[in-house]
């Protein structure tokens, strides 16, 4: 198991887990995912690391068919300003590999935040912490394991 879901595991959260077969070839993780599970791209999420500054690496969720606002995620945390966070910094702080980096589990606790178009649907799917597993989770569970804040961070 992952530790994402060691961590839904030990603090008794409902959840789901729902495979896939992974197709090397893709690096559209979350739009992949969407696809092959058959589900709205709206209703699946994925985990990005961007770069505050002063310099802390923060979580924001949003929908694997939207791009994030840097600038909303920066207001979001109380930043002058946001930007992605290097490939390399995010795979070693979160402990997981691209395309499978769940926003629960990883190695450091991050703030994070959760685009509030989550919360129009009673489960969401995030990555599981390896590619071609996904989690069913209630975005309240997953705002709740986080500790995070909800706010507008899409384009």
């Amino acid at each position: 198991m992952t530790p994402a879901i060691n961590l839904l595991r030990k603090n008794k959260c409902d959840f789901k887990i729902h495979k896939y077969d992974h197709d090397p070839a893709c690096t559209n993780y979350g739009l992949e995912a969407a696809q092959k599970l058959g589900l709205d791209e709206n209703r699946v999420f994925k985990t990005l690391l961007v770069e505050l500054n002063p310099k802390e690496l923060a979580v924001g969720i949003i929908p694997v068919n939207c791009s994030m606002s840097l600038k909303n995620i920066a207001n979001s945390l109380k930043s002058k300003n946001a930007k992605m966070a290097n490939k390399n910094e995010a795979q070693k702080v979160t402990g997981y590999l691209l395309g499978g980096i769940s926003p629960l589990g990883q190695k450091k606790r991050l703030r994070t935040v959760i685009d509030k178009s989550a919360y129009i649907f009673d489960t969401i799917y995030v990555s599981g912490g390896k590619r071609g597993l996904d989690i069913e989770i209630i975005p309240n569970d997953l705002k709740k394991l986080l500790n995070a804040i909800d706010f507008n961070i899409t384009t």
